[in-house]
This record gives C-alpha cells, structure tokens and sequence, in this order.
C-alpha cells in the first residue's frame, strides 16, 4: 500500500462524508499491521459517526488491544465507554470510563459520562458528585452543567442553583435541544409556567423527536388543562 494511500479517505472523514470514508476504508486491506490498525481506527470512528454502533465496537476494539499510539487508544476506550453506555452495558462502559480516569485522560468528559451512568442507575447522590467533579476540572463544561442542573431539577433539590446550571448551559449552547428542554423543565419546576413553555417549546422545535421533551410538554400541558 503506498503511503499516501489512506488520506484520501482521511480526508473524507475530515469532511464528514462519513459514510463515503467508510466505503473508501472497507475497500483497503494491507499487509502491513500498521496500516491495518489505521484503517480499523478510521472504520471505528466512521461507523460510530454513522450510529452503527455494533459494528463500531469491532473495529475499535482492535485499536484498543493493537494499537501502540497511546492517546489514539485512550481516544477509543473513551468511544468505547459512550457506546457501550447507549447500549445498556453499562459495566462495561464504567470500566473504560475508570480505566481513563487512571490514565488521566479528558477527565471532564469521563467524570460527565460517570454522572450520566450513575443516573441511568438511579444513584443520584453520586451522579451529583461526578458532575460536580466534571464542573471542578472546567466550570464550562456545557455537558456537566446541563447534566447537574437536570438532576436537580428533577430531585426537586436546590432549584435555584439549577436555573443558574442551565442557563449557563444554554447561554453557551442556545441551539442544544437538550438544553433548552432542562432550563425549560426547571422553569416547570419553579412553577415559572410561561418560561417553561418559552424553551420546551425552542427545544421541540429543534429535535421534536426527543422523548422527554414531548413528556415535559404533556406535564405542562396539564397544567393549563387543571388550571
């Protein structure tokens, strides 16, 4: 395989024509180990992009367990964890999650995916506790302050400061449907009805097919009906 071979497909991914990168990556093969870790990484990374998570899984499992780039690995192990957390293996997902908390890799982003985990388990005390860890390494971290402000909100607990979480939130996101759905249902929260209205409805508008912004809309709903 000559060593320009792959940028073309490199660049196609870079372009975000993922699934023209895929078909490019899936016609390579190579006799070189190396160049087949790199189009591994690159299949990995395109099937991810495209949703197709199993297939996903192969391909960057064979990065993680072949692959003598260290920082391409942590990358990996950190798709890993998201996917594995989608898909309900969430025992898995929590190990690659620890194992880059170990190596110090993003940890904004895993103490973020650990909360996430942890309220996917009901364990609220320590969702809390990792979104706080995330906001501790970057107060900024639009993920942490979303994800902490929607707990709150929804354990009824400390209202106010989830009103600032949030609309730091969608102060630094205002197109996220996932934030403007917990500012809005921290609005509902408050009994603050009109706002809530405002930005649950912004947030239909922008992904109408999220589940739990349709729900917060019908808790809303209700209440204008038993007004």
């Amino acid at each position: 395989m000559k060593e320009n071979s792959l940028s073309y497909g490199q660049e196609l991914f870079n372009q975000k024509k993922y699934s023209d990168a895929l078909a490019f990556f899936l016609s390579l093969s190579s006799d070189s180990e190396e160049e087949n870790i790199e189009i591994a990484y690159y299949l990995g990374l395109s099937y991810a992009k495209l949703s197709r998570y199993e297939d996903a899984l192969v391909y960057l499992e064979q990065v993680v367990t072949s692959s003598d780039d260290k920082e391409r690995v942590l990358q990996c192990r950190f798709i890993l964890a998201v996917i594995y957390s989608i898909s309900g293996r969430k025992r898995l997902a929590s190990f690659e999650l620890e194992t880059l908390l170990e190596a110090h890799y993003k940890s904004e982003l895993v103490y973020a995916a650990l909360a996430f985990i942890s309220w996917e388990e009901s364990d609220v005390e320590k969702c809390l506790g990792y979104y706080e860890k995330s906001l501790s390494e970057n107060p900024d971290n639009i993920t942490a302050l979303n994800g902490i402000g929607y707990v709150l909100a929804c354990e009824e607990k400390d209202l106010t400061r989830a009103l600032s979480f949030c609309k730091r939130a969608v102060d630094f996101s205002p197109n996220s449907a996932a934030c403007l759905d917990s500012l809005g249902w921290v609005y509902y929260k408050l009994g603050l009805f009109d706002e809530a209205r405002k930005y649950l409805e912004k947030a239909s508008a922008i992904d109408g097919s999220r589940i739990e912004i349709a729900r917060h809309l019908r808790a809303l709903s209700l209440v204008g009906e038993n007004a």
